[in-house]
């Protein structure tokens, strides 16, 4: 009997608890979303997978001594995984919409303004009984309006990393859903007149200005916001790889198997702490409607921008593009053009709306030094 005994007591199903069975349950709904409806299906699949893990009874995975939480403690508590993710979106972004337009800046600013607004909602939530975010929890959970998964993973650990997995989940599930979220804010702000707006063909950018520009986007960050230059250097260094012509294999690394190995290391590491403990709270619930509204902020922000800078530009900008401001490359270009072409047959906005969302993943990692600079003190 006392084997027996012994041997029940090491089983799963003695150790399990409801808030495990349900985290589980939640890391089963996030595999079956990656992999039925293809949300963001290259993070949601290993974090899923990761939360199970971490919530299997006696396993010990997400202890001292665990893979989980070797994972954790190497690449993400040190910031190192969000940085190398860096890297390789550098080495994959071209920027030529953006240098044959650079209005497109201002759109890709604007639509930032869903984190500062989400800032001050996080802040008022400490009203809600049951609701205490600090400033530095107040902020990384901001980053969320930035539509970029890395950026908002590399703040929140840096700043809350109590609140890791709840912000990973909500910003990687909010642009899976850019499809759903961002249409209604389009069609509410503009007209259909305005949707169909044609704009003029892009013109062609020079190799030389391709290669100057990371290199001077660099120099500005040091200069101005030393706090962003770890998400931005790593971005740039990517980009001029891409763009030198010099170093091909190290482009092309970073752009497959770098990315693709740490992605994987990176969805577990967060997966794991989607723990009971740390996501069965109210303050996720808060999280998950805040991320909602800084994503409809955002893309607000940056389409009311396009139509102020139609106020006095003699070239049309359809606001429709100020959208895509909000990052998530290149979803966000492609429901910008599909708008378009809802509009108008011929409207092709895709290569336009590039222009405001490489600007957008610049804009949410200068969003990210700046916040880091105001809250990590």
């Amino acid at each position: 009997m006392e084997s027996m005994l012994t041997l029940w007591q090491n089983t799963g199903l003695s150790a399990m608890t409801w808030g495990a069975l349900v985290m589980i349950g939640v890391g089963l709904i996030l595999i079956y979303l990656a992999i039925v409806h293809k949300f963001e299906p290259l993070l949601l699949l290993p974090i899923g997978f990761g939360a199970v893990l971490t919530n299997i009874p006696l396993a010990g995975m997400n202890e001292a001594g665990g893979v989980l939480y070797a994972l954790y403690e190497v690449g993400i508590a040190t910031g190192i995984f969000p940085l190398l993710i860096f890297l390789g979106v550098g080495a994959m972004t071209d920027f030529s919409a953006l240098l044959a337009n650079p209005r497109m800046l201002l759109l890709g600013a604007a639509a930032q303004f869903g984190i500062f607004a989400t800032l001050i909602g996080a802040i008022a939530l400490n009203w809600v009984p049951g609701v205490e975010f600090t400033l530095q929890q107040a902020a990384a959970i901001a980053i969320i309006g930035g539509a970029d998964g890395p950026t908002a993973i590399y703040l929140s650990s840096q700043l809350a990393p109590e609140l890791l997995g709840a912000i990973a989940v909500a910003a990687y599930s909010y642009m899976a859903l850019v499809p759903v979220l961002q249409p209604p804010v389009m069609r509410l702000l503009t007209t259909k007149k305005e949707r169909a707006i044609k704009m003029e063909q892009l013109k062609p950018v020079s190799k030389r200005a391709k290669i100057l520009f990371p290199l001077l986007v660099l120099i500005l960050t040091v200069m101005l916001l030393p706090t962003a230059a770890p998400l931005v250097g790593m971005f740039c260094l990517g980009n001029l790889m891409r763009e030198s012509g010099v170093v091909d294999r190290l482009s092309k690394s970073a752009q497959n198997e770098l990315i693709n190995l740490v992605t994987i290391f990176l969805g577990l590491a967060v997966g794991a702490q989607l723990s009971a403990g740390s996501f069965l709270t109210v303050e996720t619930l808060g999280i998950l409607l805040l991320g909602a509204m800084a994503f409809v902020f955002g893309t607000a922000a940056g389409i009311l921008m396009a139509k102020l800078l139609n106020l006095f530009s003699k070239q049309a900008i359809n606001p429709l593009i100020g959208a895509a401001g909000v990052s998530a490359v290149p979803m966000a270009a492609r429901v910008v053009n599909k708008e378009g072409l809802r509009a108008d047959q011929h409207n092709f906005l895709l290569m336009h709306a590039m222009g405001p969302n490489v600007a957008g993943v610049l804009g949410s990692a200068v969003a990210a030094g700046i916040l880091l600079a105001l809250a990590g003190g």
